[in-house]
């Protein structure tokens, strides 16, 4: 990695391939998609894979344990996410007129707003790699476990104590935050699927370098 000294922010030497790391996770890395709140695919996102700090995957590695017992396996949405994307997202909300993704995941809200109520970060915990959207995945049906509300829908429903939940959708959603706090992840107050490794090993470094498993590699 002595290619990337000079500026650190290319550096990956810190970071591992998730679904390497932990192999039972299952990944659905939407900002590789063209299914998320801006309709296309982010900038960065290079291949359809998920990289995580060692530190950040070590915590996330012993959940997945712990949850893998009781008959859950880790679906993960979005992992370390370059800061040129969080960018894009800004140059979004600013500039551009796109809505065409806002009745699937901002339906009553402005694009605007979705910054003012910090669903969307200017500089976001994601490029500094110890945070990680995800959700569960029931072994027995195959399918995610009802949390009340889809990844990325930014709206009061997926406050994680939101009332407008039912008893068994709180229920799950407190499963998924109690083994993370236990991990030593921080849950955050706008959506149920968003955690941070409170012990973080470059809190004041936002990363450049690319979502590639083969960038990580080289």
């Amino acid at each position: 990695m002595k290619a990337f000294n000079n500026d650190p922010r290319m550096d990956p030497s810190g970071f591992v391939v998730l679904a390497d790391y932990i192999p039972s996770v299952v990944l659905e890395i939407r900002y590789y998609s063209t299914y998320n709140f801006m309709g296309e695919r982010i900038d960065g996102y290079e291949e359809p894979c998920a990289l995580l700090t060692l530190e950040a995957a070590r915590a996330l590695k012993a959940a997945a344990n712990e949850l893998f017992v009781h008959g859950y396996r880790l679906k993960i949405f979005d992992a370390y996410r370059p800061a040129g994307a969080v960018r894009q997202f800004v140059l979004w909300g600013i500039e551009d007129t796109d809505i065409r993704m806002k009745p699937y995941f901002y339906p009553d809200l402005e694009k605007q707003d979705l910054f003012k109520l910090g669903y969307i970060a200017s500089k976001s915990s994601h490029s500094r790699g110890s945070a990680v959207d995800l959700t569960l995945l029931d072994m027995q049906t195959g399918k995610e476990v009802d949390m009340g509300s889809p990844f990325d829908l930014f709206s009061e429903v997926s406050h994680p104590d939101s009332p407008a939940v039912t008893k068994e959708q709180h229920r799950n959603r407190m499963t998924l935050r109690s083994v993370m706090l236990r991990s030593g992840f921080e849950p955050i107050d706008c959506e149920w699927w968003h955690f941070k490794l409170a012990a973080e090993p470059y809190p004041d470094t936002y990363f450049e370098f690319p979502v590639s498993a083969s960038y990580l590699k080289r």
